[in-house]
């Protein structure tokens, strides 16, 4: 059974640069998007990135718009996401997520950013 597994997180100053990655252990990717979340404490899950099986048009939510860069090697099972410019706001656990963009199927179990100030 395919799994995600997330890592790469960890304890950064602000503006310092991390870069996670979300392997499909056990098997390999469907040709579906992966996507990333962040779940802030005591907040709600949010939208971070997403990118489709060929890796066109990648699409970012407002909030990381020119710091974030989703890329995917299929080949490799493996989807990243470099963070550059980070901020104290960044701090989250991360998810990565596969599926239907509204109906992801697929889930890791996430992986801790802490960005100290």
């Amino acid at each position: 059974q395919v799994r995600l597994v997330e890592s790469g997180g960890g304890l950064v100053q602000a503006g310092g640069s991390l870069v996670l990655s979300c392997v499909a252990s056990g098997g390999t990717f469907r040709r579906n998007t992966v996507a990333w979340f962040r779940r802030a404490p005591g907040k709600e899950r949010k939208f971070v990135a997403r990118i489709t099986w060929s890796g066109l048009s990648p699409y970012y939510s407002e909030s990381v718009k020119g710091r974030f860069t989703i890329s995917r090697d299929n080949a490799k099972n493996t989807v990243w996401l470099q963070m550059t410019s980070l901020k104290p706001e960044d701090t989250a656990v991360y998810y990565c997520a596969e599926g239907v963009p509204g109906t992801y199927d697929l889930w890791g179990q996430g992986t801790q950013v802490t960005v100290s100030s």
